[in-house]
């Protein structure tokens, strides 16, 4: 059988062993574009896996002229998507690197001035928020509780704990900027 004669089967019988036919035929092929692409041989197979799992659900969704064609290009989109979800992954730990970074400097001796100055400005900020925002922060930040939880202590909605939180969050970063330029003007 031919890839399209396969491809038929699937999509009218919902034969299963048709795939598995493209697979045999073209699994290899695959598993080496995304070697090429993740330069990881277990990603790599697991992307193989992924890529043939979803073929499950696009087979029925596209009309395909040239399987072979078709399965190269939406192979290395996949793999491409991969790549943009590392590189997000990545920059949030950097991101995540550098603050910590910057939170172990207030650690030091001469640096304990300027940590007490950040906690007096943060708590002037925090009286400055609605009642809502300050307890949803306080309650999320310093005690660390989640959503649901404050949902429950404070008998708030999901979406309104959410929007609290990152209201009160942008709030407080506004109000902080604002005392700190307001200090450095003096």
């Amino acid at each position: 059988m031919g890839d399209h004669d396969l491809i038929t089967a699937f999509v009218q019988q919902d034969d299963r062993e048709a795939v598995g036919e493209l697979y045999e035929r073209y699994g290899h092929l695959v598993l080496g574009l995304c070697l090429n692409y993740l330069k990881n041989k277990d990603a790599a197979r697991e992307a193989t896996l992924s890529i043939f799992s979803k073929l499950l659900g696009d087979l029925k969704k596209h009309k395909i002229n040239y399987f072979k064609s078709w399965l190269y290009a939406y192979s290395k989109n996949f793999c491409l998507m991969e790549l943009r979800k590392r590189q997000s992954r990545l920059k949030k730990e950097l991101d995540l690197d550098e603050n910590t970074a910057l939170i172990m400097d207030f650690n030091e001796a001469e640096h304990l001035h300027s940590r007490e100055n950040q906690i007096l400005l943060l708590e002037s900020a925090m009286a400055l928020l609605s009642e809502e925002q300050r307890i949803c922060i306080e309650l999320f930040y310093l005690k660390e509780r989640s959503y649901k939880e404050i949902t429950e202590l404070t008998g708030l909605q999901f979406n309104e704990v959410k929007s609290y939180i990152q209201n009160g969050k942008r709030n407080l970063k506004i109000q902080m900027e604002k005392t700190l330029n307001e200090q450095e003007g003096k």
